[in-house]
């Protein structure tokens, strides 16, 4: 009983192990998913994950960085999650979610995006994967799907999830709900108000008709040369106020379905030890 117990717990480990790297994986994929796609340094300076963001939309499911979707198909508010990369810390308090169109790649970000969406004080609910639950949250602009002007190429909208601390100040003229589609600087937004840098993040494509611009090519992200990154333990973690696959990618496979796949194992296996100890302390 006792090897048993031995071998069972070991499987386990191991199982700890595969679930770790799978994260570490998926967090160097959109990295590079983001670089990729010029969105950063273009519009984000830098762009430090630490966890896997996926997102869900009605009747789709879940897509995969740069997949290029229609104004139908993402019309509707998706459903936005997350897994931690580090689960021995779980993200805590308030957020922020906001979806911007970054326009085509190749653009010059200066002049700011337009926002589609972007909603305060979100919590996050639930274990692995935690769902980013907008009940509590004010909707300062309700989501709007895409909208891109015909003819001008395939449009990158960018997903983020920031913490959000207690210094958080909005704009006099984003602090209320109901601010209809307008034109942002993202990361003058970000900077202002005291949010923390992203957690999460993913983005998709939308194009209006066959392009009339030259677009800047990208290569593809290849995930079989990707180095499994674990982020360090940070302030964002913990929502403290710290500052601040591309058009024509082949996308990487979401390492979700495996992630919950991981941690359900670990638990049926967990019990089973369990049980297996009570039957063997009762003999």
């Amino acid at each position: 009983m006792l090897f048993l117990s031995a071998v069972v717990l070991s499987f386990l480990g191991s199982l700890v192990n595969a679930q770790a790297n799978d994260n570490a994986i998926g967090i160097a994929a959109i990295e590079a998913h983001f670089k990729q796609s010029g969105l950063v340094p273009d519009l984000l300076a830098m762009f430090n994950p630490s966890s896997i963001m996926t997102v869900n939309f009605p009747g789709l499911g879940a897509i995969t960085p740069g997949q290029l979707l229609t104004q139908d198909q993402s019309a509707q508010t998706p459903q936005i999650s997350i897994v931690p990369a580090n689960n021995t810390v779980a993200p805590q308090g308030d957020f922020t979610i906001v979806m911007a169109d970054a326009d085509i790649v190749g653009t010059d970000e200066t002049a700011g995006q337009t926002r589609h969406w972007l909603v305060n004080g979100v919590t996050l609910t639930g274990t692995a994967p935690l769902v980013v639950s907008l009940d509590k949250g004010v909707a300062i602009t309700q989501y709007a799907g895409p909208g891109p002007k015909a003819g001008s190429g395939a449009h990158r909208y960018v997903i983020l999830l920031l913490p959000q601390p207690a210094t958080f100040v909005p704009p006099a003229n984003l602090n209320q709900p109901n601010a209809g589609v307008a034109v942002f600087k993202l990361t003058d937004y970000i900077k202002n108000t005291n949010l923390g840098q992203p957690i999460a993040g993913m983005y998709f494509d939308v194009q209006n008709g066959d392009p009339a611009v030259n677009v800047v090519p990208t290569s593809p992200v290849v995930s079989s040369t990707l180095k499994p990154v674990t982020p360090a333990t940070s302030a964002a973690s913990k929502a403290a106020p710290s500052a601040s696959g591309s058009a024509g990618s082949q996308p990487t496979k979401s390492p979700n379905a495996a992630t919950r796949f991981v941690g359900n194992s670990v638990v049926a296996l967990t019990v089973t030890v369990s049980v297996l100890l009570g039957s063997y302390m009762c003999l």
